[in-house]
Parts: C-alpha cells; sequence; structure tokens
C-alpha cells in the first residue's frame, strides 16, 4: 500500500510516517521542506525486518504552487499510484489580527489551504486506479463551525475552514471516480509548532497519540464515510 504524507519533519507527521513504517508492506512517502528533519525520520524508519520502506523527499509546498508538475517528476518512475495522502503540512502564526501584514496572512493560506489542494489537483493521475484513494485532509478545531476562537490565529483558523470546506466540495466532486476525502479538525497537541506560537502551553495529547489515530483513520474511515469534518479534540467546541 502507497501512502504520501506532508510536514514529516517533525510533530504529528513524523509520527504518522513512523506508524506507517512500523506497519507491513507499506511504501511511505514522506514530503518536508526540512532534510534533516527527514534525516532523523528516515533513520529511525530503517530498522532491520521492516517490510516497509519510507521514501524521504525534500519538497517546499509554498514554491510547489509556483512549479506546477513538479511532484509528479520527483515521483517518476517511483510511483504508479496512491492509496492515502494525508495534507498535514501547515503552518501557525500567532498576532493579533491588526499586525498580521499582507505578505504573512497569504502565506498562511498558500500553506494550508492552496498548497494541499494544488497537491491533489496534481497527483489525480496517480489515484484514479481500479482501488479506492482514502485523501485525509488535517484541519484545526480553530477552523471547525461553532468552535471556541482564539484570539491572534483568525487567519489561521480562516484557513483551516477552507481546508475543511473543500473537503466537502472535492468529495462530491470525486464520489464516482474512486477517491474518498474527509478531513480531520484537531485540538491541541504537543508540538514544536503549538510551543513556537504558544509558549509555556500544555496540550493534553502528544504526537505518537494523535498519529496513531490519524493512520487508523486513514486505512479504515473510507468504508464509513466521505466528505466528512470530523472533530478531534478533548475539549468541547
Amino acid at each position: 500500500m502507497v501512502v504520501m504524507i506532508t510536514g514529516t519533519s517533525r510533530g504529528i507527521g513524523f509520527e504518522t510516517a513512523r506508524y506507517f513504517a512500523g506497519m507491513s508492506n507499506f511504501e511511505i512517502f514522506a514530503l518536508s521542506r526540512n532534510k534533516v528533519g527527514l534525516d532523523r525520520l528516515a533513520d529511525e524508519c530503517s530498522a532491520p525486518g521492516h517490510s516497509s520502506h519510507l521514501h524521504p523527499l525534500v519538497f517546499d509546498l509554498d514554491s510547489f504552487l509556483d512549479k506546477p508538475g513538479s511532484l509528479l517528476e520527483m515521483l517518476s518512475g517511483k510511483i504508479d499510484h496512491i492509496d492515502i495522502l494525508i495534507n498535514n503540512a501547515g503552518m501557525l502564526i500567532n498576532k493579533p489580527f491588526q499586525e498580521v501584514n499582507r505578505v504573512e496572512a497569504e502565506k498562511l493560506f498558500r500553506v494550508n489551504f492552496f498548497a494541499p489542494v494544488m497537491l491533489i489537483r496534481e497527483l489525480l493521475p496517480l489515484m484514479k486506479g481500479p482501488d479506492t484513494t482514502h485523501i485525509v485532509n488535517i484541519s484545526s478545531m480553530g477552523g471547525y463551525q461553532g468552535s471556541t476562537k482564539f484570539p491572534g490565529l483568525a487567519y489561521y483558523s480562516a484557513s483551516k475552514a477552507a481546508l475543511a470546506c473543500i473537503t466537502e466540495c472535492l468529495s462530491e466532486e470525486f464520489k464516482n471516480i474512486g477517491i474518498v476525502l474527509n478531513c480531520l479538525a484537531l485540538g491541541s497537541v504537543q508540538t514544536e509548532m503549538l510551543e513556537e506560537a504558544f509558549p509555556g502551553y500544555r496540550a493534553q495529547l502528544h504526537p505518537k497519540e494523535m498519529a496513531e489515530f490519524i493512520g487508523h483513520f486513514a486505512l479504515t474511515a473510507h468504508r464509513h464515510m466521505r466528505g466528512k469534518i470530523i472533530p478531534v479534540s478533548l475539549s468541547n467546541p
């Protein structure tokens, strides 16, 4: 089974790649712009006796938007289909609305919304096979309708809400070509990105715990649901 995951150099993406690498007969394509983190991931997933293989790909999703076709070129000869795509990569800026400049606002939407959407579009030729492809978009409780909103996260939350909405839209468009989309709106997880945005805050969940949930969801949920936005949080909205 072929799995592609973005944002794998640290945090949830790192642990999700490790989750699949610990299973049998998986080919995991791990994308990140951070080569140091990818090298560490590759080292941790290279245990003798594993039947799964991790393929680290240094790939900047922000730059990718200006280079259509670049990912398919990298994948040429390495892959002919994708069973699971997990759009995990994300960016978070914690700033009051009036202090976020246009460049920062645009980058948040480029990384959190446009990049995963264009990634889906570029990889469509690898998804229209006889077997179902499950696309799991990783959103946030900040972008979940009716949830508690926090000052400083307006653009971040809006970009994640857009990703959740397009999950519903594309699910309808792709329902007859063997592609299932679902979206997980995650609550706080103790990642480096969270620590950078909220120094000193302590979340109840750690990346490995969330990664196990995401991995199991990616493997099984397409048989039971499509186009759903699922809140995954220990706190009330």
